[in-house]
């Protein structure tokens, strides 16, 4: 077994080097080392003062998920408070991350030193629970405990340079300097007493007597965010036990509000959910020394509002990108808008001036495809059909450098059609970029019947740099993420037939937990685009998709959404909020008449299941052909492509725990009342019968 944790000297400095790859997760066996460390240097006389630091990547990431919830073993000693006690002061030497129990550790420091690209947080609320290693008590009394409110119940990652403004770091160093720098700062406080102990600072406490509303305040900004889940509130309730209570009183306290929902539900699915996006990364049938194209230089065919969205993921991310479009005029408008989006958010303050301009020096506008031949990768981001995007294609393919890869951010169609425009299918594939593409974190990738492995392979570790969640799926049409969600917007559409209207069938998905209704989505996105796709679908294969006769006329009326003030909802000038339109009322109670379907009122669970049901049997056909790899892809697409709330884990997720049979005994249900639309996919039944969940189904091949 290979040492987790080194201990050395450096004159009389010691030097705590926690080497447990990739990550330095406190696993089983690395708290034991750093404590050993400490008990070397303790008892070496020539040693005045330790340096704890990170080998690798970063300092220390944190706890090992894997283990949260699981009893300690007999006699554990936590390292910070361990460390927090020593009698020689030790500084936290950071590069990389510190995050949850790696900062908690930098904490129970006596110092904190941190190269400049670091960053350090308490992200545990995003898995569920709360930093139960003396953060929620340590950080309040560090920084105040309104500047720690906001860091723990976010879960935000907090960048150096802020995060020495703040007082959490006391030095910040260039990049590559931490170890001799740090070592030279140890040199200079080894002999200043008393040494800084966090749990014995109470100063800073002072403003939440100056400000007692601060609590009350923060539950009510997180309460349309935080509906349904528990892991914020936990973590407001510590910030106040640290204001309210002595230090020991407050770590207790701590400690019984993490012991309260380490084990819930929420905790648990959004541990599945962690778990879920990097079992996505694993490619069953690609090995994994399969070699990969080093991309250096991209190149984006189309400058509209995803073509330009794309463009910023490269450049975002350090990669110098060309943007081709077909004339000047549409360039121009395209790299304003880019610059327009990069404008926005320097004024929320998430981009300062600087950076914008070198991101904007990375995208270079270009009107020949001659100047993106040496491209490593070229994105084609045109107009969504086929025609169009075959004569790219085939263009593509006379210009293109040997090696390169070809892809398409085409949402639904054939990829295999779209590769033989090409003489060179293997480099063709799919990366359907979520819309805006530079916002959302989801690259669907999708492999063509002549794909080849790598680049497969070179798309899937291309999205972590670009920033994305990639995951990979066969070619159907729809793909994993569209196909699957398809039958939610048809019964949606249904619903709206049968009675409900479309702001009882919004409160419900909202209620759920989605940021928005799929209603108003629709406004947003633009309901003409969505018509435009149901149209090529039916003129395609007429009898495979049923016609949405009122989702058309609201279209056909020019009702398009947020841009023309009316859709679903209408909307006042310069208010993007959905007020429900009698218009609407009128023409839907109109066109249910004229079309025979019997009203009536829906039970909000009713409604519920009718949408999400319908979907998780449709991602079972998927895994039986063997689109996906396994449920917890489809999970992935959902919940970073749709929104589903993360809490609950994912669609499949949380079929799960409402019940294989009890989901296919509803679907048989609804096919003998509805007929064909709902007949059960064959691996629902399968799975119904043995009892096996959907997270342990195998996809057809």
């Amino acid at each position: 077994m290979p040492e987790l944790v080194r201990f050395s000297k450096k004159g009389a400095i010691g030097v705590i080097t926690v080497d447990n790859p990739p990550v330095n997760a406190l696993s089983p066996g690395v708290p034991e080392g750093i404590l050993a460390g400490l008990e070397k240097g303790n008892a070496d006389p020539e040693v005045k003062a330790m340096v704890l630091i990170g080998a690798g990547r970063g300092f220390i990431a944190g706890a090992d998920i894997k283990h949260l919830g699981k009893p300690r073993p007999p006699g554990f000693k936590r390292t910070h408070d361990v460390i927090e006690a020593n009698e020689k002061p030790v500084v936290a030497a950071i590069h990389g991350f510190a995050l949850g129990g790696g900062l908690e550790n930098a904490l129970g420091c006596h110092y904190r030193v941190a190269v400049r690209s670091a960053k350090v947080g308490l992200p545990e609320v995003l898995i569920g629970v709360l930093p139960g290693g003396g953060g929620t008590q340590r950080l309040p009394r560090l920084i105040g405990p309104k500047a720690a409110l906001e860091i723990i119940v976010t879960g935000r990652h907090v960048p150096a340079e802020e995060a020495k403004q703040l007082g959490i770091l006391d030095e910040v160093v260039e990049d590559g300097e931490l170890l001799e720098r740090a070592i030279e700062f140890a040199e200079r406080i080894a002999d200043k007493r008393p040494i800084p102990r966090i749990r014995d600072m109470d100063e800073k406490l002072a403003e939440a007597k100056a400000d007692p509303g601060m609590f009350d305040e923060m539950r009510r900004k997180i309460a349309r965010r935080a509906r349904n889940q528990i892991a914020p509130y936990q973590c407001i309730k510590c910030v106040e036990a640290a204001v309210s209570l002595p230090f020991d009183q407050g770590i207790q306290r701590e400690r019984e509000l993490f012991e309260e929902i380490v084990n819930g539900e929420e905790a648990k699915a959004l541990r599945y959910a962690f778990f879920a996006e990097r079992e996505a990364a694993k490619l069953p049938d690609i090995p994994k020394d399969t070699p990969v194209v080093d991309v250096k230089l991209a190149a984006v065919v189309g400058a509209g509002t995803m073509g330009g969205g794309i463009a910023m993921s490269f450049a975002d991310f350090g990669y110098p990108v060309r943007i081709l479009e077909k004339d000047k005029e549409t360039l121009d408008k395209g790299m304003a808008r880019i610059r327009a989006n990069y404008e926005t958010s320097v004024k929320r303050g998430s981009l300062d001036a600087e950076e914008m301009e070198r991101r904007l020096a990375r995208i270079e506008p270009v009107l020949e495809y001659s100047q993106i031949a040496d491209a490593d990768i070229v994105i084609e981001a045109v107009f969504e059909e086929m025609g169009v995007k075959k004569e790219v294609f085939a263009t593509l393919d006379r210009t293109m450098k040997d090696g390169a890869l070809i892809v398409s951010n085409t949402s639904a169609l054939d990829i295999d059609e779209i590769a033989a425009a090409t003489k060179r299918p293997g480099v063709v594939a799919g990366a359907h970029f979520f819309s805006p593409a530079n916002v959302m974190k989801l690259l669907e990738i999708v492999k063509g019947a002549k794909s080849d492995k790598t680049t497969i392979a070179t798309l899937s570790q291309l999205s972590k740099k670009i920033g994305k969640v990639g995951v990979v799926c066969g070619n159907c049409d729809g793909f994993l993420a569209n196909r699957s969600r398809a039958p939610f917007n048809t019964e949606m559409n249904i619903l709206v037939e049968e009675g409900a209207l479309p702001e009882q069938i919004d409160k419900v998905m909202v209620d759920f937990g989605y940021p928005m209704g799929p209603f108003a989505v629709g406004d947003l996105a633009g309901l003409d685009i969505g018509y435009a796709g149901r149209k090529r679908r039916q003129k395609e294969n007429p009898n495979a998709y049923r016609a949405l006769p009122i989702a058309d006329r609201i279209v056909e009326m020019g009702r398009y959404g947020q841009k023309t003030g009316k859709g679903w909802y209408r909307y006042e000038p310069g208010d993007r909020t959905p007020h429900p339109d009698p218009e609407v009322t009128a023409l839907i109670r109109q066109m249910s008449a004229e079309l025979g379907v019997p009203q009536r009122e829906f039970t909000d669970e009713e409604i519920l299941r009718r949408l999400l049901f319908s979907s998780v049997n449709e991602a079972c056909k998927i895994l039986e052909e063997g689109i996906a790899y396994r449920a917890s892809d489809v999970d992935v697409m959902w919940l970073y492509g749709f929104g589903f709330p993360r809490y609950r884990g994912g669609l499949m997720y949380w079929a799960d725990q409402i019940g294989v049979k009890e989901v296919y005994r509803q679907v048989e249900e609804w096919h003998r009342e509805y007929g064909d639309r709902w007949k059960p996919a064959e691996l629902l039944r399968r799975l119904a019968e043995s009892g096996t969940s959907f997270r342990e189904a195998q996809p057809g091949r």
